[in-house]
């Protein structure tokens, strides 16, 4: 049968970046850190440069099966990600010196109420990425945490509407009493303004050493959460909507706060040897966004404008 990539001279000439493939959908079963195997569907991509500037193009049908092969007998953790790379590149030896793997998955985790007995499912939207140039092998995990903010310059305003009611209402009493004030309180004048909260977005990817056995899942959803204090919530009675503002009343952030407090969760670990962070604040106030984005700072690393125009 004919081989049009083997036979045919490309029409123009050129190098390419990357060649491969995209949300190539495959069943595969995840290692996690804490020693879970998670089985679920994944989204795909699978790339190869090409150094011949006149070669027609790759062999795509080599990527996709070496996918299949691999993926239905072994789980996927590091180790893993490194043989698919090195494959890609066993079977494009002359053509390529990189390539790259990224599998997409939702990793769902049950978790508990902030107060009631009640549990329900998160789903975290993850990817595990593989590259490799030359014999330079690394792996990342870019993963998306959902939180609330709530705006310190809008509790602050709200404050104030709510001292200068305060002393409206009570201008003509020279003393108020405790129960008269509890009352107030609790009434809709005693908290007539409001701030403004809105669901807000973490997406980071990290570089990750290259001794790790699995990936750490779990670990970095919580470094995330517990930095941010805020995150969504499933299962929710009354106590744990109300456990929710009292979270977010002690925690007012811009985006701003929010990026350094990811940043200094992210320092503090480790495992990761470089990140890249932005933090979207999906404004109530106004039609637009405000976005705060921080890396480690590594020489050579992640650049502060990659990916921050990406959703």
């Amino acid at each position: 049968m004919p081989d049009i990539a083997n036979e045919v001279s490309a029409k123009v000439a050129g190098s390419l970046d990357w060649v491969g493939m995209n949300e190539v959908e495959m069943p595969v079963r995840i290692e996690t850190a804490s020693g879970d195997t998670i089985h679920c569907p994944a989204r795909i991509t699978a790339f190869v440069n090409l150094i011949k500037p006149d070669v027609q193009g790759i062999h795509m049908s080599r990527l996709y099966l070496q996918l299949d092969q691999m993926l239905a007998h072994e789980s996927v953790n590091p180790a893993t990600l490194k043989k698919l790379v090195q494959s890609f590149l066993a079977s494009h030896e002359g053509l390529s010196d990189r390539a790259m793997v990224r599998i997409e998955f939702d990793y769902l985790v049950r978790r508990k109420a902030l107060v009631s007995d009640n549990s329900g499912w998160r789903r975290y939207p993850v990817s595990v990425i593989g590259q490799m140039k030359g014999e330079s092998f690394c792996v990342e995990m870019a993963l998306q945490v959902l939180y609330s903010s709530t705006c310190p310059c809008s509790a602050a305003l709200a404050r104030q509407l709510i001292q200068q009611q305060f002393e409206h209402d009570f201008a003509q009493q020279k003393s108020v009493s405790r129960e008269t004030v509890s009352q107030w309180l609790r009434s809709e004048q005693g908290i007539m303004a409001t701030p403004h909260s809105q669901r807000s977005a973490a997406d980071m990817r990290v570089r990750l050493v290259d001794d790790l056995a699995a990936f750490p899942l779990i670990d970095l959803v919580d470094l995330a959460e517990d930095a941010l204090q805020t995150p969504v919530q499933t299962a929710v009675k009354r106590e744990d909507e109300q456990a929710f503002a009292r979270l977010n009343g002690q925690n007012l952030m811009f985006c701003e706060d929010a990026g350094r407090r990811i940043k200094q969760a992210l320092e503090s670990d480790d495992r990761i040897t470089d990140f890249w962070a932005r933090c979207q604040h999906f404004e109530s106030l106004h039609p637009h966004n405000a976005v705060s984005v921080v890396t480690k700072g590594v020489p050579g690393g992640f650049a502060p404008i990659d990916r921050c125009h990406r959703h």
